[in-house]
């Protein structure tokens, strides 16, 4: 009778005993699990997938200022496409004007109107003349803000006859502002001038 009381008792101290290690060995698991699915999301939140000629690029996240040079230059390099890439149609040289004008301050709406009452705008129409810009390099000063730069370019005037080719140099200074559609690096061009724009030698 004792022996049977004595087998039900280590019986029950064995499931016990089994019972705990289960119940640990669940909270362990489900510890790690949620740990994992914590790490797995974190990581998929940190990653940007940008479509590009029908292709997923991924992109990471990043301090601005580990990227300021490198947005400064495309700011500075994009707003010179927009003002300079004109073709021989009003709707086409406005909207490239608009998103230049976006990107700089009123020193590029004097340079534009200026410009436009000269009558330059209305030769590229009358003349179907395109007119497109080859940057050929930008020096960006980062010691100092707002930032002063320089840019050296390739103008291209491009008729049915033939190409008239000038170079082109301007500088001016650049501040940081608010990111938005219209204006996605933050920038603001300022102080902006021409500094050279001559006819370069005609290619044999």
């Amino acid at each position: 009778m004792f022996n049977k009381f004595k087998n039900i008792d280590s019986a029950f101290r064995h499931i016990k005993s089994f019972s705990l290690m289960m119940i640990a060995a669940c909270v362990l698991i489900s510890t790690a699990a949620l740990w994992q699915a914590f790490r797995m999301v974190s990581q998929a939140q940190g990653r940007v997938y940008i479509l590009a000629n029908g292709k997923a690029l991924e992109a990471f996240s990043a301090e601005r200022k580990d990227n300021v040079a490198v947005e400064l230059k495309d700011h500075i390099k994009m707003f010179h496409h927009y003002f300079f890439s004109l073709d021989p149609d009003e709707k086409v040289i406005a909207a490239n004007i608009s998103a230049a004008l976006n990107l700089a301050d009123e020193s590029a709406k004097r340079a534009y109107d200026n410009l436009k009452e000269q009558g330059y705008y209305k030769g590229l129409i009358s003349a179907n003349v395109s007119q497109m810009i080859d940057v050929d390099s930008i020096n960006v000063d980062l010691n100092s803000t707002p930032y002063l730069f320089r840019v050296y370019a390739t103008q291209k005037l491009i008729r049915s006859s033939s190409t008239l080719r000038r170079r082109l140099i301007t500088q001016g200074s650049v501040r940081s502002v608010s990111r938005s559609d219209n204006n996605p690096h933050g920038f603001l061009i300022q102080n902006w001038e021409t500094l050279e724009n001559s006819d370069l030698p005609s290619k044999p």
